[in-house]
């Protein structure tokens, strides 16, 4: 039989793109082709780079991606590169015009378009009557996982109406569009009976969720929809805007044991007139006020956040504001940035980019400083407490996971000494031990 053609898919930027990226080798599949994620080794007919055009780094790393498979394509390793994404779908024509040897050209949405420009190799090989005819129904396709079989991403809603002054994301992927609920329903129960049992739900703006195709916020009930099915072990929620927060979110994390207790709320500063600058409809007192009540309605939740440092205008006396909002909040998970303008929003049509990139950085680092001691108190904390692992590795006796109040790829590991359980397990484990970014534990006797 003859070799069925190969398409390598490179996804860069967030799990918004993996999660597109895994439809498209559902869908390949289906029509006949050997997919290859994320190669080491970049080889066969197709290449195909689902780009980020977030901030100047992510743009960065999606052209060099390009050019590298360029490269390939000129050694005769590749057939024909394939670009698709956010960075294509914001700056196509300049793209084109820069980057000719590239031979297929899609954005974030109409990438389908090249699965259809594909021959249907399903003919050629035997396949069952079922199998006939899902392949001659590509939108039944599942999606091909890349994540491991016991986690799944959840994209639940496509764009943002919030048009924040420094974000680019409304510019490059649209207004705010919901999924009905009854869709994600039926797509978490066909991910439960392959296996899966961590779903973390993810979109722009979480907090706008259903507005659009409901009149109102509909975050709650998904959730709770979602926390009723048999199977699913722990959700976990990202990311949700301050402004407009859904409040009668709360009681349903509150409710189900297997709603992680665990948000990713990006709040970006505290001082006012920074907020105000950043066009995030919301003040310090606001702010404040929301967090307390997420802490009183919600005990022992984990809150995980982002702070920009440089935003044109930041003065010493509001970096230093931020700097004392990050003390006083210990928040147990926080990740920072340095303000990076973008090209057609707000921030860069009406502002002075006018602090240095060298201040911007050493603001940063100072945040990143506070925070690895608030960090490493809080997992201290943590030692001779009970928690539930979920195993991810396991190299004979020692296995490695993440508690429920840890995401994948952004936040630390638990490790468990004297561990003999496979990875997708769940285990329950008593914290013996603790760094900065890292919990030590022991399995527990019963």
């Amino acid at each position: 039989m003859k070799a069925r053609p190969i398409v390598n898919v490179i996804t860069m930027g967030c799990s918004k793109n993996l999660v597109d990226s895994e439809s498209l080798l559902s869908r390949l599949e289906r029509k006949g082709y050997d997919v290859v994620h994320n190669p080491s080794e970049v080889k066969g007919e197709y290449a195909v780079v689902n780009t980020c055009g977030f901030i100047a780094d992510a743009k960065e790393e999606s052209i060099n991606m390009i050019l590298q498979l360029i490269a390939e394509k000129e050694r005769k390793n590749i057939g024909k590169v394939v670009v698709m994404g956010c960075l294509s779908e914001r700056y196509l024509e300049e793209l084109k015009n820069e980057l000719q040897e590239v031979d297929l050209w899609y954005g974030k949405f109409d990438w389908k378009n090249f699965i259809e420009t594909l021959p249907d190799l399903t003919q050629e090989t035997e396949q069952t009557p079922d199998s006939k005819r899902e392949s001659r129904n590509p939108e039944k396709s599942t999606r091909k996982l890349t994540t491991p079989p016991w986690s799944a991403y959840i994209k639940v809603s496509e764009g943002c109406n919030r048009f924040c002054a420094f974000c680019a994301i409304p510019l490059i992927t649209g207004r705010h569009t919901s999924r009905p609920i009854e869709e994600i329903v039926a797509e978490v129960e066909g991910l439960v009976a392959q296996g899966v049992k961590e779903f973390n739900i993810i979109a722009q703006d979480l907090s706008s969720y259903g507005i659009d195709l409901y009149g109102e916020q509909r975050l709650a009930q998904l959730v709770d929809s979602l926390a009723s099915i048999p199977g699913v072990r722990w959700i976990r929620l990202h990311y949700l805007y301050p402004a407009d927060f859904p409040m009668d979110l709360l009681p349903v994390i509150r409710k189900h044991s297997n709603v992680c207790n665990y948000i990713d709320i990006a709040l970006q500063h505290i001082s006012t007139p920074v907020l105000r600058a950043m066009n995030r409809k919301i003040t310090r007192e606001e702010t404040l006020e929301l967090l307390a009540a997420i802490r009183r309605e919600v005990p022992g939740i984990h809150l995980r956040t982002t702070v920009m440092t440089g935003f044109p205008g930041e003065t010493e006396a509001d970096f230093e504001e931020l700097k004392e909002f990050v003390r006083s909040q210990k928040f147990e998970r926080l990740g920072g940035f340095a303000y990076s303008e973008e090209e057609g929003t707000l921030a860069a049509d009406n502002l002075q980019d006018d602090i240095p990139e060298d201040v911007k950085q050493s603001r940063l680092d100072e945040i990143m400083s506070i925070q690895r001691d608030i960090a490493e108190a809080h997992n201290l904390a943590q030692i001779g407490k009970k928690i539930t692992v979920l195993i991810e590795e396991n190299d004979g006796d020692t296995a490695i996971g993440r508690s429920e109040f840890d995401s994948p790829e952004v936040d630390q590991e638990v490790i468990i000494h004297n561990c003999n359980a496979r990875p997708g397990e769940m285990v329950e484990a008593v914290v013996t031990g603790a760094g900065e970014y890292e919990l030590y534990a022991e399995m527990t006797a019963d």
